[in-house]
Order: C-alpha cells, then structure tokens, then sequence
C-alpha cells in the first residue's frame, strides 16, 4: 500500500483508572463507555470537524485538518463530561486524558503513523484525569486564537522519542474576543474584601524597547509588592496571583473580583543606559476612579530607593496618616553591586521553576552573584533554596550533598542578612525540610511574617514547617491565609495542605486536594505524597499512575524521596505508602 504524508493534528484519548473501573464493575464500566461515544465524544468530534482513526479498547486516536478544530473540541468534550459527571460517584465516573500535537503524519489507507502521532499518545499519557494537555507547536499555533489560559509546564522527555517534548496544560476562559461559539465556563463567584485596605499590583510594562529586559520590570514589581508587604495594615496579593494578568487584557474590575481586593497598581518601567524610570497608576475598584499617578525617574544606583518611593507614595494615598518609617528598607541595601542585583532578578525570572533546566539556570546566577558580593542575603538564601529543591525535587546527584550546601548557604544569608523576611522564609523553609532544629525554623518564620505579615509565601512556608512539626492544625490555618493571598498561584500551599491531611489520615481529603495540586503545577513531592496516599487508600491503579508520571517528571524523585521527613512516625506513613503503591520499586 503506498505512504503519503501530511500536516494534521492528532488528539489522543483514553480513559484514567481504566483498569481500577473494569475491575470493579466491567460489564457497567463498558456500557457507559459505549454511551459516552455515542452520546458525547463522537457528536463533538463530528461536530469539529474531526475523524475518528481508530479505538483501542478505553482510547481514541483523532485527525483534525485544523489544530484550533482539535483544541476547540478537547476543551468542549471535558467540560461535557464534567457536566455529565455532576452527581456520580468517583468510583462510576469516567475522566478522559487528552494529549494534542501538530505535525507531519504518514498515512496508509485510513491510518495514521509518525513521530506526531506518538507524541500525542505520551502527551496524553502524561495529562491529569479530565486535562488537556498539548505540544508547544499546538500552543504556537492557538495560544492567540483561542479563549484559554495556557499554563507552561516545561520540556519533558517522553518514552522513546529522543528529544524533550515542551508541553502546556489548557484551561477555559470564559472572557475574550473569542469567547462566542465555545462551551461556556462560569466565573468563579467573587472574592469577599479583607478587613483591611486591599491591593494588587500587576506586571509593569516594559518600555526598555529591548524583550530581553522583561526580566528587570517583573523583578521591580517584585520589589514593589515586597515593600507594600511590610505594611502590617495593608492586605497584598502575591506575585505568583497578579502576574497570571501578564500578557492579558483583562479589565480591571475583574481582576479586583478574582483577587478580592480593592486596588489595583499599574504602570511601566523603562531601563536605558544607567537610567531608570517608573510609571505607576493607582485605581479604585469600588468606583473606577484613578486616584493617583506619578513617574520616578533615577540613575540605576537609585533603583532601589525608586521601588521605595512607588510602595510610599501608594501607601500614602490609600491611608495618609502613614509613616514613611513603616514601609523604607533598611539603610543597608541589598547589595551594592548592580551586577549582582542584576544576576539575581535573572535567576528570580522564572521562579517557582517548574523545569530542572530553570532551577540549575537559577542557581548557576545566584552563584555568580554571590560569588561578586558573598554578602548578598537575599542572594544566598535563594541560592540555600536552589540546593533544598533539587534535593527533594529528585533532580540532585548527590541529594545529601545539595542537602548540606543549602543548610550552609542559608546559615550564611542569617549571618548577613537576619533582618530580612526574604532571607527569614528561605532560612526557614530549608532548617525546617532538612531536619534541621525544627523550633529554630518556626521561630525564624514567625520572625519573618512579623515583618512581612503579607507574604503569601511567609505563610505557606509557616505551613510547611508546621507539617514537618506535627502542627496540623496550625499548618492548616497558616495555608490558608496563603491561599487567601495569592487565591490564583495555588499548587504549592494546596500540596502543604494536602500533606497536614496526609498525616493526619485523612487520606479522602488528601487525595482531592493533593490530586488538585497536581493539576495546578505543584512540583514531584505533591505526586509522591499522592501516590502514598493512593496506596493507603487501596486505589492502587491510580497510585501506579502517579508514579509512572512522577517518573516522567523527575525520574530520581522516588529514590529520593526517603529524605523529606526526619519524623520517624511521619517518614514510616509516607514511605509504606509508596510501598503500597509500588512494591519493591521504592
């Protein structure tokens, strides 16, 4: 039969905890597979103009001539499905993986072959249950055409295919020039206000003309909210919430709705030569009214005391009666060194990276900035965090080795630098994970949060060590003022509450949130602890699931992972979990 080739999108679909369904009911598993093809996944696939290729028992191969088509259908076939599933039983539902890529197929009468083809079907293999998940030349393509937020969850290297296949996750947004014709997807309800003035400050623009500078206008934003932060009356989103705008024009009175806050700052920043400025625009939610605008122009040795007077002049318009004293940084800058400064808001560009290319980038700069000023706290905390990562990420050679050079780093940031509440919470997070001396660790927090009582992170690093501690019910409170602070950047804080729950016992609710985490991003620990929790549970299917993208994620993690507790009582429940899960593999 003779080959010919062409440019198509391939969708590939199969059925999670296929095997976990048929064991427990086969003969009802299979019919409400059958009506869900006939009622649903067929209709949509015609209906967007797909071709079924073939079946395979719980999965569906599918060609698209158009790669909007594939991803328009994906995205509407989930959340039908999710409809249809309101009511039913966890152990009755039936959830479908998705994996899309674009390329060059070879065809054989009506079937199809090639790289393309196969990495659609690993793609999907790595998808959560009721996911999509799609290639970077999908995302090329449809990141412009389509209402949906595209979430970058790095390169991953696949099972035999040579070269690391960069994959995204796709969510529906309801909002956009875009979004007639598409399954509509419900706000999430408003945010209540806090008690206390609210605000968001959002990515500034960058005006240096030069897209390799976005860097620096994110990290004087960063500054920005850290300064804002230290007002114990003021409630400041962090980060890792505000910067999900980036990129996006989305009104304002959404965003306050989203955020739950009352202000939002805006603005730009420009860096040319050894000048910089800044622009920034206060405005009131509540009405729409822009209550202040100013510029701050400087030489490059002022930047830090411009980020300063933009967190002042802020604060002064939302409560005059503020004291400058309350929210200025210490006398002592961070670092004297400009190169240093510089190196640092690079390796801060892509926090909280989620690749291990990013972390290695990450700590390769810190080290050069420490390396010119060895008295950068800030500088040599991050570094301190770097080690603690790749250490219980399972991205270490040596996890012991990385688990000593964090330790030693953050003892050096406390020794220069222990009036920060940057260098307090990394300080913190390390003693507290590395079995350090664990009321150091929450003493160091509590200082931190004292000084920085917004800190979305403070507080999910408070809930962290208070799970290490045994403090569940302290961690749980402390994690969700975190998610209250930054209610759109959620992995992290969710993983920490689903591990308060973990050990606790109380596995259903661990699963959920655990499972949501990651979802949402969370690193290889959230997947260790899900898959423990799976082998308490008995759901061993599912744990054996986890495990095998765990392993596509960070194949080291499982070997690893006998350091993350020092707790004998803790470290016994979490590793015969994996046990369960796994046999002798762990």
């Amino acid at each position: 039969m003779s080959q010919t080739r062409r440019l198509a999108a391939i969708l590939a679909a199969d059925v999670a905890g296929y095997s976990r369904l048929m064991g427990a009911d086969e003969e009802g598993t299979l019919e409400r597979l059958k009506a869900l093809r006939r009622e649903l996944l067929d209709p949509k696939i015609a209906e967007h103009h797909g071709r079924i290729v073939k079946t395979t028992g719980d999965g569906v191969l599918v060609e698209f001539a158009s790669v909007v088509d594939a991803v328009r259908c994906a995205v509407a076939v989930q959340q039908a499905i999710a409809e249809r599933n309101t009511g039913i039983g966890a152990e009755s539902r039936i959830e479908l993986r998705i994996g899309i890529n674009l390329g060059d197929v070879i065809v054989e009468g009506d079937d199809l072959y090639g790289d393309c083809v196969n990495i659609a079907a690993r793609i999907e293999a790595l998808a959560d249950a009721g996911g999509v998940f799609v290639s970077n030349t999908v995302h090329d393509q449809v990141r412009d055409r389509l209402p949906s937020v595209f979430e970058d969850l790095g390169e991953q290297q696949v099972k035999n295919i040579a070269r690391p296949v960069r994959v995204y996750r796709v969510g529906p947004r309801a909002s956009g020039p875009h979004a007639a014709g598409t399954a509509a997807v419900q706000p999430a309800p408003a945010l209540p206000l806090p008690d206390k003035p609210s605000i968001a400050v959002l990515p500034f623009a960058n005006m240096s003309g030069d897209p390799e500078q976005e860097y620096f206008a994110d990290g004087m934003v960063e500054e920005i909210i850290t300064a804002l932060s230290r007002i114990r009356w003021l409630f400041v989103i962090a980060r890792n919430s505000s910067f999900t705008y980036k990129g996006q024009a989305v009104d304002v009175k959404q965003i306050g709705r989203e955020l739950g806050v009352r202000y939002v700052l805006e603005g730009s920043v420009r860096k040319a030569g050894g000048r910089v400025r800044i622009t920034a625009q206060l405005i009131d939610l509540t009405n729409g009214t822009h209550l202040w605008a100013d510029r701050f122009d400087g030489a490059l040795e002022d930047v830090f005391e411009l980020q300063d007077k933009v967190a002042i002049s802020v604060a002064g318009v939302i409560e005059p009666a503020l004291q400058a004293a309350e929210i200025a940084r210490s006398a002592n800058r961070p670092t004297n060194d400009l190169t240093a400064y510089d190196l640092y808001l690079r390796a801060l560009a892509n926090f909280p990276w989620l690749r291990k290319e990013q972390l290695l980038e990450a700590r390769d700069l810190l080290a050069q900035a420490t390396a010119r000023d060895p008295r950068y706290g800030l500088a040599l905390a991050w570094a301190g965090i770097c080690h603690y990562r790749l250490c219980f990420d399972g991205w270490a050679e040596d996890p012991v080795a990385s688990r000593h050079q964090a330790v030693a780093l953050v003892e050096r940031a406390l020794a220069v630098a222990d009036d920060d509440a940057g260098v307090l919470t990394n300080a913190a997070l390390v003693l507290g994970g590395c079995g350090e001396d664990i009321n150091t660790a929450i003493a160091l927090i509590d200082r931190s949060l004292a000084l920085n009582p917004s800190s979305a992170r403070g507080w999910y690093a408070s809930g962290l060590i208070r799970v290490h501690a045994g403090r569940y019910d302290a961690a749980i409170e402390h994690l969700e003022r975190s998610l209250r602070l930054s209610p759109r950047y959620l992995a992290a804080p969710r993983m920490a509450l689903g591990m308060a729950h973990f050990f606790t016992r109380r596995f259903v609710q661990a699963a959920e949130i655990l499972a949501m985490s990651t979802r949402e991003g969370a690193s290889a620990t959230a997947y260790c602890h899900l898959a423990s929790c799976y082998g308490h549970m008995g759901r061993l299917d599912e744990a054996r699931a986890v495990i095998e993208r765990l392993r596509a994620i960070a194949p080291n993690a499982l070997s690893s992972s006998s350091v993350l507790y020092s707790n004998p009582e803790q470290r016994e429940l979490f590793l015969s979990g994996l046990r369960l899960a796994a046999g002798e593999e762990t």
